[in-house]
Order: C-alpha cells, then structure tokens, then sequence
C-alpha cells in the first residue's frame, strides 16, 4: 500500500471518529439529557471512561465530552453540590461517569466478559443499568485544591474495601482509615439528602431511582 493510501485511510478514520463523537453528544442532547455544566459549572466532570485511565485500560467512550443526565437526575446533582457547598464551601463535586448509551455498555460489557470484573458490568442483554437511562451518576468530592478527598479506594476499586454495607467493619479492621470513612459519610450525607440512592459495593455511584422505575418512567439510551 502507498505512503499516499495510508494516509488517506487515516484522514477517513479521523473524520468518522470525529464525527461519532459529535453524533453521540448530540445524540444525548436531542435524548432531552442536560449538561450538567450548563446547570451548575461549580461541579467539576472528568470522565474516566473518555481515557484509557479506567480498569478496562481502554477508553470505551468515543468522545462523550460532557456529564449528561436526564434532567430529573441533574436536579438532584445540583441539589447535592449545594447541600456540599452549604456544608463545605471550598469542597466540590466532580462527575467521573454520567448517561452511558447502550452501544458504549456493550462495548464495556465485551471487555469485561469472562474476567474477574464482569459483575460490575450491568449485562447490556438484561437492560443494561441506570446509567443507560441517564439515571445513575458516579462521583467523588474534591477539596480546595481540586485534590480528591481519601475514600479508603480510588473510583473504581473492586474490592471489599470499597463496600458501603460494612463500612463500620472495615474502619475497625483497619481496612479504610477514619478521615476516608468521615468523608464517605460526607458524600453519602449530601446525595442522600438530594434523593440518590446507594449500592452495597461502590462508594462513588448513586442511582437517581429504582431500575423498576427506571424501565417504567424513563427512555433507555440506545
């Protein structure tokens, strides 16, 4: 093949990858999902699943560039990040995963498929999870210096450590330290009160609602 071939064929993969980054925001904008920097710019977003700096050490994502939500859902971000402001002036939420359509969760299911980490993969064949409904949001406090608090685990830890059933354990076995389980306490505080719900096995993610309620109220995101 000629020098002048390849780098046609790599101008023609550029435009269409760019192009589906475009399409993809797009597509979630005309979904009725909001940006959440459009609503609150205080909330910091760094979306983990854009890098390959994730536990799939890919980047899964083709150009998401915002943290989008139903808007249903961002009203209780920004519920949250005001109880945390209120509390914490110099503290900040930052979003690390928000809307995830359904092709990137197939995508990220393929990757994780036959290894240790496929069940903390909704299985996109049962429904997917709520972040394919805009329902779901994973985040984490950042101090003054845009710093993230300890939380005993980095985002993404799939460990015992990072369970919120047996956090009182874990601090007295020493597995999380006690600043990690105040600021665990923190964050869980200002969500919950903001109307998200928690999981047993990650600190960092909330659900907006049920899933029962998600298929009954609320679009998937294809």
């Amino acid at each position: 093949m000629s020098w002048q071939k390849h780098i046609f064929l790599l101008v023609v993969f550029l435009f269409c990858a760019r192009g589906s980054a475009e399409e993809l925001d797009t597509y979630l904008h005309n979904k009725g999902l909001v940006d959440i920097a459009t609503l609150d710019s205080t909330i910091r977003v760094q979306l983990v699943y854009a890098t390959a700096d994730n536990f799939m050490k890919e980047a899964v994502y083709t150009g998401i560039t915002r943290a989008w939500l139903h808007p249903d859902a961002a009203k209780k971000l920004i519920a949250a990040q005001r109880l945390l402001k209120k509390e914490q002036p110099g503290f900040t939420l930052v979003v690390y995963d928000a809307a995830r359509p359904m092709s990137v969760q197939r995508k990220m299911w393929a990757l994780v498929r036959g290894t240790d980490k496929v069940n903390y993969v909704s299985n996109p064949a049962n429904g997917g999870g709520l972040h394919n409904y805009g329902m779901a949001v994973d985040v984490t406090i950042l101090d003054e210096t845009g710093k993230p608090l300890p939380m005993g685990t980095p985002f993404d830890f799939f460990g015992e450590e990072a369970h919120t059933n047996n956090e009182d354990a874990l601090l007295n076995a020493g597995k999380i330290g006690r600043a990690a389980y105040n600021n665990r306490q923190l964050l869980r505080r200002v969500m919950k009160q903001a109307g998200f719900r928690i999981i047993p096995y990650e600190w960092w993610h909330f659900n907006a609602c049920s899933r029962a309620e998600a298929r009954q109220s609320y679009p998937v995101l294809d």
